[in-house]
């Protein structure tokens, strides 16, 4: 008797574990038909942006056989269109500053994370070669202002 019971209960968990992973299923289907759609509609929309990228593509170079992108100096290229577009970020936040900005502001306007250690460097790096090149002037203090 105790046999019966034990299929009973068995089969009564099976039966659960059935409707229940019937659910499941029937949602995977519904987010895989929602993601072919977006899929649809966002393709196009990422090709036209590669497209916009690589008519602004910055210029690059094989140094130690790694891409390297080249940021002209100002004298060499004053469009500021030639720099790839973290770069002209950049460039369009220092001068709105009232004053010398820090690389922290630059960062939070950027929406990077400010209170990660080291999350800023690699802007920092890149706002010391604006002010390498001459788009940029990078004072004593640390800070950057905005170039004449």
């Amino acid at each position: 008797m105790q046999e019966r019971q034990w299929i009973t209960a068995r089969r009564s968990g099976l039966d659960a574990l059935a409707e229940r992973l019937a659910k499941q299923l029937q949602e995977v289907r519904v987010e895989r038909e929602e993601l072919a759609i977006a899929e649809r509609v966002l393709n196009p929309l990422a090709e036209q942006a590669q497209a916009d990228v690589e008519a602004v593509a910055p210029v690059s170079v094989g140094v130690a056989g790694r891409a390297v992108l080249l940021i002209p100096h100002r004298s060499d290229a004053a469009d500021e269109g030639a720099l790839p577009a973290g770069y002209r970020r950049i460039l369009a936040i220092v001068p709105e500053a009232d004053g010398p900005v820090q690389v922290k502001l630059v960062g939070e306007r950027l929406g990077l994370d400010a209170s990660v250690c080291g999350r800023l460097e690699p802007l920092r790096a890149k706002m010391t070669k604006l002010a390498d090149r001459g788009r940029l002037h990078k004072r004593p203090d640390g800070r950057f202002t905005a170039r004449p």
